[in-house]
């Protein structure tokens, strides 16, 4: 079967060309521009020696050229290899070279990290965006996109282009995994990956039982706070929305009040995020009920959110968090808590239409209703595996199903909790300890603002439960204080026996709080 993902903006531009597809800053481009621009920059790159099969690496933040580029190089039949724009020299020429990267395109002001990765790992090309107003000082092999790629001309030739008839089972795009396992992978996604994974955002994410059909339409906007190059805010934000002929509002960083400015500003409907965001906005006392009541939705992904968040979000600001899964290798939205069936807090909702989710043990073997297990996962969403690595796919694929590493539980009406990582769970003294439900304790701490908790080594009892954590300003909460609080609420071999306040936790480029680098800090302790 052919098809060709970049058919998600062209195939809304047809029927909605003159509504607004893409918000940046007073920028606002049309379905009918963006389609435009999409083929000019296919050419651009096709004359450049970019085709079917080639891998094009995309280092942008959340701008117009993310979008314009992603499509171009789908459109051509070459695949996406998103990149992390936080990447050090050394990080982003490990991507360029595990991905077979042909060539790169970059934002300009990433050119001083960009330029010796791509000659360390061999990738020949470089694409340089920048934004219309600048100017930048282009070297060997760059090509500025910036302003001569949106201002070329639709001529005749380029108005004949046709999108590269792929298949169905092609890889589109390469979403390298956060590497909190061991080396990052590539997760190959096909087009049906991505057009189903975008379809099911468009037509039924947020469906009701008095709407059955699509949902969001062009008087709907989306706020992309989460990073393009995220799966979360590349599927649900991006091709979800652009696939409805809805518009994309573009935060190229975030920060609750340039949030709630922009939500504001331009009536955003949607709201996506992970829970490090949904956090940030409670705790800015200058954000109000008033400064979001545009907003008909926002969903939850990327990490557990805490039911405590949850509640107070709709105390504080009245809104209603609907909490997901997913995974860059499941496309990534696979579980889903809807208006349909009913949310429950605490829970991921039950699996989407797309495919089937077990809680199973060691052997493979599905486990009971109520006993915590891996979460596996079959369907459509479902990656072919990861690229170049047979070894490591067969460890995660085995017949269909994919293997997530998390460890959940599944209620009898079929509602998936996530217990925490298999890998970050704690063995005290024999017995396990789920680092999320000793932070889902502490969260209900009226003082702390967010917490992470971790196992650190003990002499004694093998792993000891330690808390890091953050407090409102001005407060101050001792370790006798945190453990008092916590035996009321956790079974003593639970209770954090270490623990230290911290200005901050450290995240990566979603929100997402990068446990790896606080085991890194206190393991040794």
């Amino acid at each position: 079967m052919s098809l060709n993902a970049a058919c998600i903006p062209l195939n809304a531009a047809a029927t909605n060309h003159q509504a607004a597809a893409i918000i940046a800053g007073d920028t606002v481009l049309s379905y009918q521009m963006l389609k435009s621009q999409i083929i000019t920059c296919a050419a651009v790159l096709q004359e450049k020696g970019i085709g079917y099969g080639d891998h094009v690496a995309i280092m942008l933040p959340n701008v117009p050229q993310f979008t314009i580029n992603y499509f171009a190089v789908l459109y051509l039949g070459a695949r996406v290899v998103p990149l992390n724009v936080l990447f050090v020299a050394d990080e982003l020429a490990y991507h360029l070279k595990d991905s077979n990267a042909k060539a790169l395109v970059v934002w300009d002001a990433f050119l001083d990290r960009a330029t010796p990765a791509a000659k360390t790992a061999g990738c020949g090309i470089i694409f340089a965006c920048s934004p219309p107003d600048s100017e930048i000082t282009l070297g060997k092999d760059v090509v500025d996109q910036g302003t001569s790629m949106l201002q070329m001309e639709n001529d005749t030739a380029l108005s004949a282009m046709q999108p590269y008839a792929t298949n169905a089972d092609d890889t589109a795009v390469i979403l390298y995994t956060s590497g909190t396992t061991g080396r990052p992978k590539g997760a190959e996604l096909t087009h049906f990956n991505i057009y189903d994974n975008a379809r099911y955002v468009s037509e039924r994410l947020m469906r009701s039982k008095y709407e059955q059909l699509i949902l969001f339409s062009p008087g709907d906007v989306a706020l992309a706070a989460l990073p393009l190059f995220h799966s979360f805010g590349q599927t649900v934000i991006q091709n979800g929305f652009l696939m409805s002929g809805a518009a994309i509002a573009l935060l190229p960083r975030f920060t609750p009040g340039d949030a709630a400015t922009l939500i504001k500003q331009h009536k955003i409907t949607f709201f996506a995020g992970v829970p490090s965001m949904y956090i940030a906005l409670l705790n800015d006392r200058s954000i109000t009920a008033e400064s979001l009541s545009s907003l008909k939705y926002a969903v939850s992904g990327g990490a557990p959110l805490p039911v405590e968040v949850l509640a107070r979000f709709k105390q504080q600001l009245g809104i209603d968090i609907l909490e997901g899964y997913g995974l860059s290798e499941t496309s990534p939205v696979a579980c889903f808590n809807n208006f349909i069936q009913g949310c429950k807090p605490g829970t991921v909702g039950p699996a989407i239409d797309l495919c089937e989710v077990r809680i199973v043990d060691d052997a493979g073997q599905e486990l009971p209703n109520g006993e915590p297990g891996e979460i596996v996962i079959k369907g459509t969403n479902v990656m072919k595996g990861y690229y170049q690595k047979p070894a490591e796919t067969r460890e995660v694929l085995s017949n269909g199903w994919f293997h997530t590493g998390d460890i959940g539980i599944c209620d009898e009406a079929g509602y998936i909790s996530i217990v925490d990582r298999k890998k970050e769970m704690i063995i005290r003294g024999g017995f396990n300890v789920y680092p999320r439900e000793v932070e889902e304790a502490l969260y209900a701490h009226p003082d702390i603002v967010e917490v992470a908790v971790i196992g650190v080594p003990d002499a004694l009892h093998g792993e000891e439960v330690m808390a890091i954590y953050v407090l409102k300003d001005q407060v101050v909460l001792s370790h006798a204080e945190l453990e008092t609080f916590s035996r009321q609420k956790l079974a003593a071999y639970k209770v954090p026996r270490k623990s230290e306040a911290v200005a901050s936790l450290p995240k990566g480029a979603t929100g997402k709080i990068l446990k790896r680098v606080l085991k890194e800090k206190y393991a040794p302790l």
